[in-house]
């Protein structure tokens, strides 16, 4: 680290080559022992820690200030690198062969109680945490995840400058425009009534970049969405955004490998095989029921229609004849009873789906079931083949029109199936995406968004339901860390996606007229990508929850604990803004702030 006459080398940086030198640390008061007069504390800054010992007898600090130091104080030592004693070596830490033999010490600043100790060893309550983030930060794990979360934006931008592409920030007050998400609007002051929004991406800006001759451009951009909340997901999160002219699908997939294979040898120090695993979305959903698959495992999901296709069990046969699907998953050797293996059933009703058969391997090969009674011998053995039943095999099939057999298979497979301690990285592109997702009222809407690529016009136009874009997502682990597509550079195709999508012209015009234009003047091939940094960050570092890898994260709901956003604002800053708020939200404030004031201790 760099190095100051504060501070000479990082407490977490020695080492047994260090032995002799005269150092000068800063940090944080980590524990603090007193051994019969002798002080040893563990100082602590961004490297590591560090043991220092306060002999009072070599007067390194007043008595009173020895005797005063607490956890967190933060404070100097400049002293002497020694061996620690025989037997006191401590293997845990990548210091734990030295110490500091302290010959000043001087308190930079003290520290008030702490509202919870810095130790990962210890569970605090998440809305704690996030209210004393800068305290949190000071966890060995947190520090460590926003080290990793700046290596890999360093190593993704590595890979960028090393293929010629430009950093270029695109502006972050734009208008609304519909992406699928709601925006999150900034009113105007100068022009009251008008809104900005938040750019959900950079997608139209890159675009025009490309028309603006850039060719190759790239930036970590923050990006907003007003949606609701999940482990994986914020209303503010960082992308890696790029984008390229005279190039296609297979140009951007190459570098995206390039980008994962030095990001994870940057974070794990492994190396990732290369090509990445390819398959087709409609491939993603017919062997794992998700455009996102988790292929750490198998337990892929295996057509069974044919083996029913003559059927006599009316559960089965009515739903091929209404162009439904039979499908099964092997679950493998579970070993559950009769209450664990109907759980599956009630889980998969939960689910959407009308009823679950479960089955079971027996010793002598035959399959134990409450519907087997109603199946064939060969409806059985093809069952047992199909699904490579062996003995002790927990099979489940399920009944009904596709989406909802793979939405059903496809998460009992992850409930099953997932790994709790597989290390694996299981990295995949899913491609051919559909041009529109078919809503049950047979609505439409863009898959990605209305600027991918369509494809085949003459299908968009006959048949846009079976319509297949130029569209592609990267996945790791069950989770998609980002999507990307062949933009439409054509004017005439992007009207009639427009018109698909029945948006009138007047109102593609009134929403995109700015970047429709921009289409008529020579504008190149290009297409692009997004990756999450947060998410990736998150899973390559084992992190459940996406929050432990952005610096100040909201919650659940949306708030943020540290400094009270979203919060409400003076009378005059809305007048100034053309702002009013509804009478019933001001009633709620006032019953708000009646319960707040009904609750305050001081009213006790």
């Amino acid at each position: 680290m760099a190095t100051s006459p504060m501070k000479t080398i990082g407490a977490g940086e020695l080492r047994s080559s260090h032995l002799g030198d005269a150092v000068t640390l800063a940090g944080w008061v980590g524990r603090r022992r007193d051994h019969g007069g002798v002080i040893f504390v563990d100082l602590r800054d961004s490297t590591g820690i560090v043991q220092v010992v306060l002999n009072p007898e070599d007067a390194p600090a007043p008595e009173d200030v020895l005797h005063g130091l607490r956890s967190e104080y933060c404070i100097q030592v400049i002293g002497t690198v020694r061996p620690r004693p025989e037997g006191t070596v401590n293997d845990d830490l990548p210091t734990g062969a030295v110490e500091v033999v302290a010959e000043t010490l001087r308190v930079l600043s003290p520290s008030r109680a702490l509202p919870f100790q810095i130790d990962d060893r210890v569970e605090v309550d998440e809305s704690l945490r996030l209210q004393y983030r800068y305290l949190d930060m000071r966890r060995p794990r947190m520090a460590e995840n926003l080290r990793a979360r700046s290596k890999a934006i360093g190593a993704m931008r590595r890979v960028m400058e090393r293929e010629g592409f430009l950093e270029i920030e695109t502006p972050t007050l734009i208008v609304s425009t519909p992406e699928g998400a709601r925006d999150m609007l900034v009113p105007s002051r100068l022009r009251q009534g008008s809104f900005y929004a938040l750019p959900q991406s950079p997608q139209l800006f890159k675009q025009l970049l490309m028309i603006g001759g850039v060719e190759r451009y790239y930036q970590v951009a923050k990006c907003y969405r007003d949606e609701d909340f999940r482990a994986d997901r914020q209303i503010e999160f960082t992308q890696l955004d790029f984008e390229g002219s005279f190039w296609g699908q297979e140009d951007v997939l190459s570098v995206l490998e390039e980008v994962v294979v030095e990001v994870v040898q940057e974070l794990r120090g492994e190396k990732v095989a290369l090509p990445l695993t390819r398959m087709t979305y409609a491939e993603a959903l017919e062997r794992y029921g998700t455009d996102k698959p988790d292929l750490r495992f198998g337990m892929e999901i295996v057509d069974l229609s044919e083996v029913f296709a003559a059927t006599e069990f009316k559960v089965f046969s009515s739903v091929l004849g209404s162009s439904g699907c039979v499908r099964g998953i092997n679950g493998g050797k579970l070993g559950l009873s009769r209450s664990g293996l109907d759980a599956f059933v009630s889980r998969a009703q939960e689910l959407g789906a009308k009823g679950l058969v479960w089955m079971v391997v027996e010793e002598a090969g035959s399959l134990r079931s409450p519907i087997a009674k109603f199946l064939s011998d060969a409806e059985l053995a093809a069952i047992k083949t199909a699904l490579d039943g062996d003995v002790g095999d927990t099979l489940l099939i399920a009944a009904d029109d596709a989406r909802v057999v793979g939405k059903v298979l496809g998460q009992l497979r992850l409930d099953m199936g997932q790994p709790d301690d597989n290390d694996e990285l299981a990295f995949a592109f899913i491609v051919d995406f559909p041009v529109f997702d078919v809503a049950e009222d047979g609505g439409l809407s863009p898959a990605h968004h209305p600027f991918t690529d369509p494809g085949d016009i003459e299908t968009l136009v006959s048949s846009p339901e079976k319509s297949v874009s130029k569209a592609y997502d990267l996945v790791l682990n069950g989770a998609e860390l980002g999507s990307g597509s062949v933009r439409i550079h054509d004017p005439e195709i992007q009207a009639k996606v427009f018109e698909v999508m029945n948006i009138p012209p007047e109102v593609a015009e009134a929403r995109f007229g700015w970047f429709l234009e921009a289409l008529r003047y020579g504008t190149p091939p290009h297409a692009g990508f997004a990756i999450g940094i947060d998410r990736m960050v998150s899973i390559l570092r084992n992190e459940p929850n996406i929050r432990e890898i952005i610096p100040f994260p909201k919650t659940q709901t949306g708030a943020d604990p540290l400094t009270g956003a979203p919060g409400r604002v003076e009378e005059d800053q809305l007048f100034d803004l053309g702002i009013d708020i509804r009478p019933e939200v001001r009633a709620a404030w006032a019953e708000d702030a009646g319960q707040v004031e009904a609750e305050d201790p001081a009213d006790a």
